[in-house]
């Protein structure tokens, strides 16, 4: 616990990533190989689901620190966080736990999430009193289940690829998948006499993933090197048929296969040694479906047949990692593609119904491409992937080969009504923020958002719902209807949930409007207009 905190502290207080590589590279060089097994799953962004309710850990805390809980309360808006705010109240203490990092995981906070209340009260005030405040803040992110730092598990593949002198692809294959932090994990992972080909049946490969374009696309070359083909915009899966078993992992390497069973069912008419790369899509009638169709599978433990016949998907399969049982990621991507073609059209029309090979869109010129692009929205899509065809399949996101052009996104002018305070350093900000437009004289609640504005306008903001607060609920304050914002977002569709009748997807400040009053921002009806080009393609495209 103590070598781990020293090293959660040092990540936290640089923003250099030299500084935070040497950090890690200390960290592993020194600790036992359970303990680093638990340090790389948490630094890569895994953690426990929550061992102990907040608000149980809130109780406790304030019990022990003998402090009126509007106190509390006010501690916590001005820190932002509550695993912080438990450690700086709770009574000082220079205690060093030297408990391995294992140990404290795996027999003292594991174990609580099915003990008794009184058991969990006890355990817990006993640590507190066993640690000094950087060991309890970090014990409280990983009891709460709110462990986070600020590295990537790309900069811990590297801090690991440089001690074990790995290439970090290796690295960052063996450790994708399901896996259980222990020693053995830990020295297969860095074992460089381990065999680098060796693939268990259902582990995924790393994505590729693309950057987007910041320049026009004639600066890309001539199209005849390209490949365009329509972004998407659902869930980015890997399908993998090995051993006589189908496998489905998202982006976030969780394991979907049940969720979507008609994938599965195609998948199996793969041959063994497959692995595709695609985009999960609710798709009905020959056209996709809002992305938060797809999300009524998601968020459902039983799928019915019913919400399997009103939400039927697909995966658009856009690349090809394994053929035949061979890695075939550093062959070119027309040959990738030329493979994947070949096993798709081999399989019967059922499957292939499921399975489909996303289209390649053709054009002499960008120019041609440019207005081809425009269709976009008529067909659901954010805009083009353009894919070099000598490109292999990268890992991770790398900047040459893959890039996304996407459309503009839909905009309009909105009213600030409500604004809440942030997190992390941004705690003594108000910089969450939502926005109204007008129905008939009266201003509805409309989007959310939280980012694009600059530190400036953010402290500008701030001081003006500061002095402009009507009333106060909780942590949001309504301020009086003054500034306007250009919000832009991506698509949009009707919501029962949402007062004004519609949801957006990816909402995000553009730019702040202070040439606009607030009587000529937008109105839902500008909204609901948008909206019917959205449910009715066909009036678009006249």
């Amino acid at each position: 616990m103590k070598l781990f905190t020293e090293l959660y502290v040092e990540l936290d207080q640089t923003n250099k990533t030299n500084e935070k590589i040497e950090a890690m590279r200390f960290y592993f060089d020194q600790a036992d190989a359970r303990d680093a097994a638990w340090a790389f799953y948490f630094l890569s962004g895994r953690k426990p689901r929550q061992i102990i309710p907040s608000k149980k850990l809130r109780e406790w805390a304030i019990e022990l620190a003998g402090i009126p809980e509007w106190l509390y309360l006010e501690s916590r808006d001005t820190v932002g966080d509550s695993a912080e705010t438990i450690a700086l109240l709770l009574p000082n203490n220079t205690t060093v736990d030297e408990t391995p990092l294992h140990i404290l995981v795996e027999q003292r906070l594991l174990p609580l999430r099915t003990s008794a209340e009184e058991i969990q009260r006890t355990e817990v005030f006993a640590a507190w009193s066993q640690m000094n405040y950087s060991q309890r803040l970090v014990y409280n992110k990983l009891i709460s289940g709110s462990f986070r730092i600020g590295v990537s598990q790309q900069l811990v593949v590297r801090a690991l690829s440089q001690i074990s002198e790995l290439p970090a692809d290796i690295i960052t294959h063996r450790a994708m998948g399901d896996w259980e932090p222990t020693s053995e994990f830990f020295s297969h992972l860095i074992d460089p006499a381990m065999d680098s080909d060796e693939t268990p049946i259902a582990r995924p490969f790393p994505f590729h993933l693309a950057h987007q374009m910041d320049f026009a696309p004639a600066d890309l070359g001539q199209t005849s090197e390209w490949q365009a083909e329509w972004k998407w915009d659902g869930i980015r899966a890997q399908v993998i048929k090995r051993k006589e078993e189908v496998f489905v992992w998202s982006r976030g390497e969780d394991l979907i296969t049940e969720r979507f069973p008609e994938i599965a069912a195609a998948a199996a008419q793969l041959p063994n040694g497959s692995v595709l790369d695609g985009e999960i899509l609710p798709w009905k009638d020959g056209r996709v479906l809002p992305f938060t169709e797809l999300q009524k599978r998601i968020g459902r433990k039983n799928l019915s047949a019913k919400i399997l016949a009103e939400v039927p998907v697909i995966l658009q399969c856009y690349d090809l990692m394994e053929f035949e049982g061979r890695d075939i990621r550093t062959f070119d991507f027309k040959t990738r593609r030329e493979f994947l073609e070949k096993l798709v059209n081999n399989l019967r029309p059922e499957a292939r119904q499921v399975l489909n090979v996303t289209e390649s869109v053709a054009g002499a010129s960008w120019n041609d491409l440019g207005i081809a692009r425009e269709k976009s929205r008529v067909l659901g899509v954010e805009g083009f992937m353009l894919k070099r065809l000598e490109s292999p399949y990268r890992t991770g996101r790398h900047r040459g080969d893959w890039w996304k052009w996407k459309i503009d996104p839909l905009t309009i002018d909105a009213v600030l009504i409500y604004a809440q305070k942030g997190t992390g350093k941004r705690a003594n900000l108000f910089t969450d923020y939502t926005f109204a437009v007008w129905k008939g004289i009266d201003l509805v609640p409309f989007a959310k958002a939280y980012s694009g504005l600059t530190d400036a306008e953010i402290r500008k903001v701030d001081r003006y719902v500061r002095d402009n607060t009507i009333e106060t609920f909780g942590p949001v304050r309504s301020v009086t209807p003054k500034l306007v914002f250009e919000i832009a977002f991506e698509a949009l569709q009707r919501s029962t949930r949402h007062k004004s009748g519609v949801a957006v997807r990816f909402p995000r400040i553009l730019r702040w409007r202070d040439d606009k009053t607030i009587e000529q921002a937008d109105s839902l009806d500008t909204i609901y207009e948008m909206l019917d080009a959205f449910q009715n393609p066909v009036n678009v495209s006249k």
